[in-house]
């Protein structure tokens, strides 16, 4: 795989509200916690809204047992980053269906939050032309991207409007973390170690995955992460978006 070149742009600067919509717990933590943190430090407000709770991701637990305690792990990550409310919409782990229910659920948030900025993962087929990527993450990234028109057009889930959640016009970028062509960066300097701390508070889930100390685990990948980007972004570490402007 070639690597990508070309200095990145900073992002977008002019917002208060943003709303992350992501598949699973850890998605945002494996993603992008760390811009996240510096975001909360500038006094910005981030909802995150997870399609799932992540209950069919650890072999080893049943599902049942799974879904309250990722939610558990997956708060308690986020307040590491500033983050205070998490939102859930209960769609099936492993079987996120990519319709209209999922962009009418997601709609309905961005209604109800009405942020400027929306985030998501990699919607793509791959990561990087390598590794196949999870249905759940491409459902719910498309969706989310089409999600940011529907929520300002009244005329789309007028249900919704019956429901008192007025249309709102107001998401200016959709921003997608994990992609291959990124456009944009955060500088990861301030909010790095916390984006450590944050991904190690789902210690169930990443105990299960790999045999290596979970601390040392999850620093030694969102570090080289930040890495890999600050050759684009001034030689600062970084952590890079694909920005799509509305």
């Amino acid at each position: 795989m070639t690597e990508p070149t070309g200095q990145l742009d900073p992002m977008p600067a002019d917002w208060q509200r943003a709303l992350a919509v992501v598949a699973h717990p850890d998605d945002l933590e494996y993603g992008c916690s760390a811009a996240v943190a510096a975001w909360t430090d500038e006094g910005r407000e981030v909802t995150y809204l997870l399609a799932s709770r992540g209950e069919a991701g650890i072999d080893t637990i049943d599902p049942v047992d799974a879904a309250p305690l990722r939610e558990r792990e997956q708060r308690a990550s986020a307040a590491v980053v500033g983050v205070s409310e998490v939102v859930f919409l209960d769609h099936e782990d492993g079987v996120i269906e990519e319709g209209m229910a999922l962009r009418r659920d997601i709609a309905a948030a961005i209604r109800r939050y009405r942020p400027e900025l929306v985030i998501t993962l990699n919607h793509r087929d791959t990561w990087g032309g390598v590794a196949w990527n999870t249905p759940d993450h491409r459902a719910v990234g498309r969706a989310t991207l089409d999600a940011a028109g529907d929520a300002g057009n009244r005329w789309i889930f007028p249900e919704l409007t019956e429901r008192g959640l007025d249309p709102w016009d107001g998401v200016r970028w959709v921003a997608v973390a994990g992609s291959d062509t990124p456009t944009h960066a955060v500088d990861a300097t301030a909010g790095l170690e916390r984006s450590v701390q944050s991904l190690l508070e789902h210690r169930t889930y990443i105990e299960v995955l790999t045999d290596e100390d979970p601390e040392t685990y999850c620093r030694t990948f969102l570090t080289a992460n930040a890495e890999r980007t600050a050759a684009r972004f001034g030689g600062r570490p970084a952590v890079p978006f694909e920005v799509f402007g509305r």
